[in-house]
């Protein structure tokens, strides 16, 4: 099939075919004598399973972890749970973090409980006090 019957049948973008090809999670495709593209089966597939990983906001080192294992049909699943224990851990910070992310900007939502001027708004005023790490990273309120 063509490059963009894949994309129609994995229902994503022709764009995202290439860059997961050019990535390594896609292996290359056959060529006809034309030097076109031929996927087959197995690529809607595979393009299928990693749109599930992304969907589950695995990067791609984790895809690139499962697929290695998921081709070795045979082997024990236990580095598959290690792969997602971690993930899991991983989600878990995240949420760790904007929960912290949302006490703050509640904080700062409460200095400007009505409305004045630019000049004196609490939320403005926060910001300017705030001292903040590297994105991602807890803010502190003063």
């Amino acid at each position: 099939m063509k490059i963009g019957d894949l994309a129609r049948a994995a229902q994503c973008t022709v764009e995202t075919v290439r860059y997961y090809e050019r990535e390594g999670l896609l292996p290359p495709p056959a060529r006809t004598a034309g030097n076109y593209r031929d996927y087959g089966q197995e690529h809607a597939e595979r393009l299928r399973f990693i749109r599930n990983c992304r969907a589950l906001d695995m990067s791609h080192g984790e895809i690139r972890s499962v697929l290695a294992l998921a081709d070795q049909p045979s082997a024990c699943c236990g580095a598959v749970n290690d792969v997602f224990d971690q993930h899991i851990a991983h989600v878990a910070e995240r949420i760790r973090e904007l929960e912290h992310l949302r006490r703050s900007l509640l904080t700062l939502r409460e200095r400007c409980r009505r409305e004045r001027t630019v000049e004196d708004c609490g939320i403005l005023q926060g910001l300017a006090e705030m001292e903040s790490g590297p994105p991602g990273r807890h803010t502190h309120l003063g």
